[in-house]
């Protein structure tokens, strides 16, 4: 933002985290700026499939067939969601977990959603299960403001630059999912076709499969692999000690340090213990993961496994058989399959050990592994620059609205 310029003059706003403002704006609290109201129920107004919109904390979620207000307004959360302000104009309904507001004649809605937006809801809000802001205390929070005059060329501006930036964030986004499909799709072409395109084909009688090479084997995942169980009950964690590796730590075959938890062998009975080996596969069995896998490296080791379940190679290549975990012939097709038949997703050692596995010769799996690392290196490396890329304009978009909101940047003759 070194293209900006400060205010000419600045004075001490007497509020800490605005620090100093801009000599000819006002700093006041919320309440001065718009009238905090509550939403109600919208049972008896519901409609079917249109309307006018009613808004939770969570965002839009159902029509009603009359609104509480029609105009512009802030929407500010008072339970659950309570970090995620938005921006109205026109009729809507709002619930008893989020307020509206209805603007004083010396402020600009669109500006004051800017400000909602620099809201430390962390400081604010109640520290329970489930965040809550209450009209007192929000009335409370401190902004500083220009004239009316003012807000709108702040808010004209702060709409035009994070329009901008939106519109980079919405195609880097969609480049993350393109790289992340032609992932997707060269591990299942590797691991259900091969690498040679002239090799001859054969039959074979599996609901998503047609044809194999013709040297390539049917088998089930249980003759390939040994299953076992991790603990069954969590022992108390450390803060330093023996790692102990969680479905939080599966993430598409590789185990993420994030979230790693320590416990000491001691606590946990010998019996109950699965030392994890290099080459071992991690295959979460319950919860949103289920179904996910991670292969065990050596710097992964030693390490315990968690609540899930262990797949120890012993007739395929292990990378090559993680590969195929994460394939969609193995994992869309069959796994997300077994896994949906309960009421929770839960995926057991008898379900993993029917899955039906696609097998080359071994010759041929070390050249399948050898390819997939080397392509999939390359995509996730793209993929991790371009998140980083993500991150950083967020940051920027943020920034700038700081910026501009609490004065620090004069906008009144920027293009």
């Amino acid at each position: 933002m070194s293209h900006y310029k400060p205010y000419p003059a600045y004075k001490d706003s007497g509020v800490e985290w605005l620090g100093r403002v801009p000599e000819h704006w006002e700093v006041v609290p919320l309440k001065w700026l718009a009238a905090i109201q509550n939403g109600r129920d919208y049972k008896a107004v519901e409609s079917d499939s249109e309307g006018y919109p009613v808004f939770g904390s969570g965002g839009a979620f159902t029509y009603a067939t009359e609104y509480l207000f029609n105009g512009e307004s802030v929407l500010l959360g008072r339970k659950g969601t309570v970090d995620k302000p938005l921006y109205v104009n026109g009729p809507f309904w709002t619930v008893d977990t989020m307020y509206y507001t209805l603007t004083s004649p010396k402020s600009v809605a669109r500006y004051l959603y800017y400000c909602a937006l620099t809201i430390q809801f962390d400081r604010y809000s109640t520290n329970t299960a489930l965040p809550s802001m209450t009209q007192e205390v929000l009335g409370q929070i401190t902004f500083a403001t220009p004239s009316v005059q003012e807000q709108r060329i702040v808010a004209t501006h702060l709409d035009r630059e994070t329009d901008r930036i939106d519109g980079l964030l919405e195609r880097k986004t969609r480049f993350i999912e393109l790289l992340r499909e032609k992932r997707q799709t060269l591990i299942t072409h590797a691991v259900s076709k091969g690498l040679d395109p002239r090799a001859k084909m054969k039959g074979i009688e599996v609901t998503s499969v047609k044809e194999i090479p013709e040297q390539w084997s049917v088998r089930s995942f249980k003759h390939l692999a040994n299953i076992r169980y991790g603990i069954g009950e969590p022992p108390a964690y450390k803060s330093e000690g023996t790692p102990l590796i969680r479905a939080t730590n599966v993430d598409a075959g590789k185990i993420k340090s994030k979230g790693l938890v320590y416990v000491d062998p001691l606590d946990i009975p010998e019996k109950r213990i699965v030392w994890l080996a290099p080459g071992d596969i991690i295959v979460v069995r319950s919860g949103a993961y289920t179904g996910d896998s991670a292969i065990v490296r050596e710097e992964h080791c030693p390490s315990i496994a968690g609540f899930d379940m262990v797949a120890s190679a012993h007739s395929i290549e292990p990378d090559f058989l993680q590969y195929a975990l994460l394939s969609d012939y193995l994992k869309s097709n069959q796994i997300d399959l077994e896994k949906m038949r309960a009421a929770q997703p839960h995926l057991n050692a008898e379900e993993l050990g029917a899955c039906f596995v696609l097998v080359p010769p071994k010759q041929d799996q070390e050249g399948i592994v050898n390819y997939l690392n080397q392509a999939t290196t390359r995509l996730d490396t793209l993929i991790t620059k371009t998140e980083l890329s993500l991150t950083l304009l967020k940051e920027r978009r943020s920034a700038l609205i700081t910026a501009a909101v609490t004065g620090q940047i004069d906008l009144r003759e920027a293009s």
